[in-house]
């Protein structure tokens, strides 16, 4: 018997066990299959690990949760659990009639559930499958900067966030710029922004967003005009468009009204093809008037819930047993929490209620 001292940082914790516990396998928590394309229920309750370049590409915009990105810097990998709403998802996408006007896939569920996670297991599918993706991280994030001072105020009332534009067309641009040049896409005609400055007929779309970036006077029109192409490239079968947004219901804010808005709704209508739009709802996205439901009706509110109707919703659970025992494997496996008295285990449990982010909060550092 020996005494086994925890690596956690700002915690020390002491355990009387055995070596031999100490020294049982740690894989179990991972799955050796490393692309989601394979993901199937085999996988599930398991982790894998994103590629650094992966990363680095769909997510250095943002897109991950930011205490998330703080254990990927500490843990110095990003993994990523395999669970049941990811695959439901992509099973779906593996049987889609793409010729078929596109499906729309509703994540709900409790706050910290895992919905973002999800989304962001989606996203790496996408991205293997070579989907176009048309990513929003957090929709809130752009009501909230609604009185910024680089805000413009349109005819029609709407705020314009030409700064907020240009920096999510950039994140656009990371995240698809080796496809579109690949795909050569172009722009199907002119589009005038100033009596000097056009983008012609036959540019290509990434010509179009360099435009949004240089000048991000425009960028809001650029992103108006970038995903009304994208949906007629999809149309016409010369692409895969992948749409993931996260808070989607902060679009029905019922005050903040942005110039923004109108072509991320215009492309989660179900009037175009080949392609598939991934939203998530969540009472987090509501500014004001905080929802007690998580469920889509109560978050959408009406318009929002006509807007997408008909829509396949998916809950997005706190963990099950086997889920906890991997997360709980993982963090072992990383030094972040050791073995301890008995009964830990069982207190984390139910402290945080198996809830991702409360046990990711309970283990966090001091």
């Amino acid at each position: 018997m020996r005494m086994i001292k925890s690596f956690h940082p700002g915690r020390v914790l002491y355990s009387t066990v055995t070596a031999g516990r100490m020294m049982q396998k740690f894989d179990e928590f991972r799955t050796l299959e490393q692309t989601p394309v394979k993901h199937d229920r085999s996988a599930l309750s398991r982790f894998y690990t994103v590629p650094v370049e992966v990363h680095r590409q769909i997510f250095a915009n943002r897109g991950l949760p930011k205490n998330f990105e703080k254990q990927i810097k500490t843990f110095n990998e990003c993994c990523l659990m395999v669970r049941e709403p990811g695959v439901e998802i992509i099973k779906h996408l593996q049987r889609t009639d793409f010729d078929r006007p596109v499906n729309r896939f509703v994540l709900y569920g409790e706050d910290g559930a895992g919905k973002s996670l999800t989304l962001a297991h989606l996203l790496h599918y996408g991205y293997q499958q070579q989907y176009v993706l048309v990513h929003v991280p957090w929709v809130p994030n752009w009501m909230r900067r609604g009185l910024g001072t680089d805000n413009v105020r349109t005819i029609d009332g709407a705020i314009d966030l030409p700064l907020v534009g240009a920096a999510w067309l950039m994140h656009f641009k990371c995240q698809n710029g080796p496809l579109l040049n690949r795909l050569g896409l172009t722009v199907s005609k002119d589009y005038a922004w100033s009596k000097r400055e056009t983008t012609p007929t036959g540019s290509s779309l990434i010509a179009l967003v360099d435009h949004g970036i240089r000048r991000a006077k425009f960028a809001c029109n650029v992103i108006a005009a970038l995903l009304h192409e994208l949906k007629q490239h999809s149309s016409s079968g010369q692409m895969k468009t992948m749409v993931v947004i996260d808070g989607f219901n902060a679009f029905f804010h019922p005050r903040t009204r942005i110039t923004l808005a109108h072509p991320f709704l215009d492309i989660t209508r179900n009037d175009w093809t080949n392609g598939v739009c991934v939203l998530a709802v969540d009472r987090l996205a509501q500014t004001e008037h905080r929802m007690l439901s998580c469920l889509p009706k109560c978050l959408l509110h009406r318009e929002g819930f006509e807007h997408l109707d008909p829509f396949v919703p998916i809950r997005v659970n706190a963990y099950n047993e086997a889920e906890f025992h991997s997360c709980i494997q993982y963090y072992l496996d990383r030094k972040w929490i050791a073995a301890v008295k008995p009964g830990f285990v069982e207190e984390l449990k139910q402290m945080s209620c198996l809830n991702p982010f409360q046990l990711m909060r309970l283990c966090s550092s001091l």
